[in-house]
């Protein structure tokens, strides 16, 4: 019997700030029984310090992946639980990794969040790093490639970059969280966000309530 080939999202996470989208991206991924590849840029790892408190490091990956996915987006550890069997982890500065082939089998990929440096350098094909790399290997293979853009303002020129690579075919998702689910928590808006970068990837989870056509029921499904 042949053995069923491994094919992962890779998850990409750039410097910009909003970890918790990533965290969550990555929860609901392993929920929904998929395979991840992990790409951390060196600057996400800055950003993932200053907000939860975590040096993110290449020899001790799960460990730091296990608290970091651990967090609520509150800051509270010890929150969720997610089984890291699934995941492969990638060093940025690995230009020789798989997910730098087009003949490494992949899904797609998911960048969340993708800050304006990261989405000028995939617009323009620099693959400075194993992050961007990747990122221009799923363009050119025609692989779903979601980009969770959350920066603000935008000037003119990143408005070119994301129109440029929504011509290439990407999704361009900005990190923008809706109300009409109901929210109560900030963990809420978050997994809104994240429930949108995985509808776009076609993952099924159960993030957030959907619109149903019936105002209000966002608040009166709210219970607290």
């Amino acid at each position: 019997m042949t053995q069923q080939r491994r094919q992962p999202w890779i998850v990409g996470v750039s410097g910009a700030s909003g970890t918790p989208f990533a965290a969550a991206v990555l929860r609901g991924l392993l929920a929904a029984g998929e395979s991840v590849d992990l790409v951390v840029s060196r600057a996400s790892r800055l950003t993932l310090l200053d907000e939860t408190g975590i040096a993110f490091r290449d020899g001790h990956w799960q460990e730091d992946l296990r608290a970091w996915l651990a967090r609520g987006a509150d800051g509270k550890p010890h929150t969720f639980e997610a089984d890291l069997s699934g995941v492969r982890y990638w060093a940025a500065g690995d230009l020789g990794a798989g997910p730098s082939s087009g003949s490494y089998p992949a899904k797609g990929m998911l960048i969340v969040p993708a800050s304006t440096a990261c989405v000028a350098g995939v617009a323009l094909g620099l693959s400075k790093d194993l992050l961007q790399r990747t990122a221009s290997v799923t363009l050119k293979e025609r692989r779903k490639l979601v980009v969770a853009v959350r920066e603000t303002p935008l000037n003119g020129q990143t408005l070119k970059h994301l129109v440029s690579l929504d011509e290439a075919g990407a999704v361009v998702l900005p990190a923008s969280p809706g109300f009409y689910a109901g929210a109560t928590h900030i963990q809420d808006l978050v997994d809104f966000v994240a429930g949108r970068v995985l509808d776009a990837a076609g993952v099924p989870h159960e993030l957030y309530r959907r619109w149903e056509g019936e105002l209000g029921g966002g608040s009166r499904g709210s219970s607290d």
